[in-house]
């Protein structure tokens, strides 16, 4: 599966709900956008970036677009937050510190991408771009993980890792983060927007 094609990952369907309703999403390596999409159609202010300029224009019409190679050149977000920080499919180690800064407080980290493993049944194969195992949870320091799996999929076969982090607002109550299962529970969060 290309990495902007299809529809939106069931990750996504399954947590979107950490979300502050009509908060601002980045979409990291947003690709040609089934995630901007799918979060715009929903009410939620999206900011979509990738190195692909032809991407990005094909979603300036419901999102606001940044092109960007955030592998060779410094990351345009310093100092800025968003509700929610969604990277799915994509891995460039050096950028973690920068994510996790981005996620503002009450708000989620949403991370699916690629684990060790892979290279058995297909692409990615480097190990440049597989999780080594666990590797999510020491890479977000300061949030709080809500959910997280590392194992094997099989339509289409791959090894991934996934992960739902919050970061907890100072001195606030304990928030109910709820459990949502992935069943009919994400099929009802889907229709709802």
């Amino acid at each position: 599966m290309s990495h902007g094609a299809g529809n939106a990952s069931p990750w996504l369907l399954r947590w979107a709900h950490l979300i502050a309703p009509g908060g601002s999403v980045l979409d990291v390596a947003a690709g040609s956008g089934r995630h901007t999409r799918w979060l715009v159609g929903r009410g939620f202010a999206v900011t979509a970036i990738d190195r692909d300029a032809a991407a990005m224009r094909s979603l300036a019409d419901c999102a606001h677009t940044v092109v960007a190679d955030i592998e060779a050149e410094p990351w345009p977000f310093g100092g800025q937050t968003f509700d929610a920080v969604l990277v799915t499919n994509y891995l460039w180690r050096p950028l973690f510190v920068s994510l996790v800064d981005a996620v503002a407080p009450g708000g989620v980290l949403l991370y699916e991408t690629f684990a060790a493993g892979n290279e058995s049944v297909g692409r990615p194969a480097r190990p440049d771009f597989l999780l080594v195992p666990g590797e999510l949870l020491v890479a977000v320091p300061g949030l709080r993980i809500v959910a997280y799996e590392d194992g094997f999929l099989d339509d289409p076969q791959r090894f991934v890792q996934r992960l739902a982090a919050v970061r907890e607002s100072p001195g606030a109550s304990p928030v109910r983060h709820p459990l949502v299962g992935s069943g009919s529970d994400a099929g009802s969060l889907e229709s709802t927007g």
